[in-house]
């Protein structure tokens, strides 16, 4: 995979503009995933959930950030629930159980910084 100036496939292309909306597509029941960026020191990913659909608790040894793009999205993280909506974020510490659950088709960046 390329971590040079030209975008490797599938990933966000550069000095280009894009709409983040249109970065990934709903799919029904699923989860859908789309790398935009995977460097060393950390990964942009963007993900459509449809309603309903979510994943299950889990850790990361890094920190993460999620930004909801459009939707509505329960997140728990360490068993303490926050709602969050189109233009909200937040982070999800490093070795902290989280989980998410769709409460309506909803996109999100998640940034995870390795370091």
């Amino acid at each position: 995979m390329s971590t040079g100036p030209q975008a490797a496939h599938n990933q966000m292309p550069g000095a280009e503009v894009v709409r983040l909306a249109e970065l990934v597509s709903y799919q029904p029941g699923a989860v859908v995933s789309r790398t935009l960026m995977k460097r060393p020191t950390g990964t942009v990913t963007a993900f459509a959930f449809d309603a309903g659909q979510g994943l299950s608790e889990h850790t990361a040894a890094f920190d993460a950030l999620a930004q909801m793009i459009e939707g509505e999205a329960e997140f728990t993280i360490a068993g303490k629930a926050f709602r969050l909506k189109t233009g909200e974020a937040i982070l999800l510490p490093a070795n902290q159980p989280h989980a998410v659950t769709a409460l309506t088709p909803f996109k999100m960046l998640l940034t995870m910084i390795r370091s």
